[in-house]
């Protein structure tokens, strides 16, 4: 039971009818074994870079899609609803491309960009380190200015892709300050000193690489530097909102695959003579499933629509984020409830579902801290924008 969408345009259309192909035919028969493996998909990153899945929310004069977000959170959610891991992936792909695209030089973004958006590349994001998840102020890898380059020293934790992308958004330390002493670089995977760590033994999206990767004299060229020497964090942040977006997108259509397993089972599992979706109790357990993932869809795309207006969304992506993610832990086990003892054994998709959802609430900034967020906004919250929507014909 896909997703009813309103779509603004017929290349739009076009993009999710691709997606769900793709995604039917390309990930479905795949995403069993490789979780239940714990095989990392680099050929499925392929396989959606070709058809230009991995850089759609870029500039096509660089070699994106040029679609807005509003449609790249569509095309996350159709992933998502198959496959988590891949979806995650794809977020985090864009995360990394992001501090080149918005604050890279011209000439930097002509060098680099057309091949981070190709579709054979894939990156990763490097700004958590074990003792700094929620306070990145605190980070402790450094980035020394050494003649024409920089010499990075240090540990990033919970990398995404860490040991299989092909280049790495790193922020470091370059001065003391607090604030404005951490600067941003690109790093190819194949600098010598760049090194990751076995991948972490998680709880789900096993399909999904996740290791420490750790900068032995990493030496970098000045002109890897992205933006201004300590720029850094305001880089960071201004990404984490459209990240922040990608996982609840991803959240959304991990739910949405949940409630979908969970309607099938229902209409096709009988109890006293009837399908038990028949019954009230259940079926209003499924209605609420229903209801939670379209208002976290809802929320998602507004705080999108803000953003590809150019409005500020910051707090909105926080709300999108807490909402979808809570929204998929409850609407998956409520799934594995459906079930019932089926819905806790490896044979059914669900308890899977269950488990890939707890991340949710944890990465692209805790919970706790999407609530926070939101809480400084409403202390400061002057006046809301007004705008009026174009309408697509």
């Amino acid at each position: 039971m896909p997703a009813t969408r309103t779509l603004p345009s017929p290349e739009a259309v076009d993009l999710i009818e691709l997606t769900r192909e793709l995604a039917g035919k390309e990930l479905a028969p795949r995403v069993a074994e490789a979780e239940a493996e714990e095989q990392f998909p680099r050929e499925v990153f392929r396989t959606l870079g070709r058809a230009g899945l991995l850089s759609l929310p870029y500039p096509e004069e660089y070699g994106g899609g040029g679609q807005p977000y509003e449609i790249y959170l569509q095309v996350l959610e159709e992933i998502a609803a198959v496959w988590s891991s891949v979806a995650v992936g794809v977020s985090v792909h864009a995360l990394s491309c992001y501090a080149l695209a918005a604050f890279g030089t011209e000439e930097q973004k002509k060098e680099w960009l057309p091949d981070l958006l190709g579709g054979e590349l894939l990156g990763a994001y490097c700004l958590s380190e074990a003792h700094a998840g929620s306070d990145p102020g605190a980070m402790r890898t450094r980035a020394v200015r050494d003649g024409d380059g920089y010499v990075l020293n240090g540990a990033k934790a919970w990398i995404t892709h860490g040991g299989h992308a092909d280049f790495y958004t790193i922020m470091a330390r370059t001065s003391d300050d607090r604030s404005h002493g951490v600067s941003c670089f690109l790093v190819p995977a194949d600098t010598p000193g760049l090194i990751a760590d076995p991948p972490e033994r998680k709880m789900g999206l096993t399909g999904s690489a996740t290791a420490t990767v750790r900068l032995e004299n990493v030496r970098v060229p000045a002109r890897r530097r992205i933006g201004e020497e300590g720029q850094g964090l305001a880089i960071a942040f201004a990404g984490l909102d459209r990240g922040r977006l990608g996982i609840a997108a991803v959240g959304v259509g991990l739910a949405q695959g949940a409630l979908d397993h969970a309607v099938r089972y229902a209409r096709e599992r009988e109890t006293f003579g009837r399908p038990i979706i028949d019954h009230q109790g259940l079926a209003f357990v499924l209605a609420d499933m229903a209801a939670a993932v379209q208002s976290a869809r809802a929320t998602t795309l507004a705080a999108a629509r803000l953003g590809d207006q150019g409005l500020p969304f910051g707090s909105e992506a926080a709300i999108a984020k807490l909402v979808a993610t809570d929204n998929a832990m409850k609407v998956t086990t409520d799934a594995v409830q459906v079930l019932g003892g089926y819905g806790y054994t490896r044979d059914f998709p669900v308890e899977r579902y269950m488990r890939e959802a707890k991340v949710m609430q944890i990465f692209e900034g805790t919970n706790q801290i999407q609530r926070l967020i939101i809480s400084r906004a409403l202390k400061n919250h002057d006046r809301g924008h007004l705008r009026v929507r174009k309408q697509e014909h």
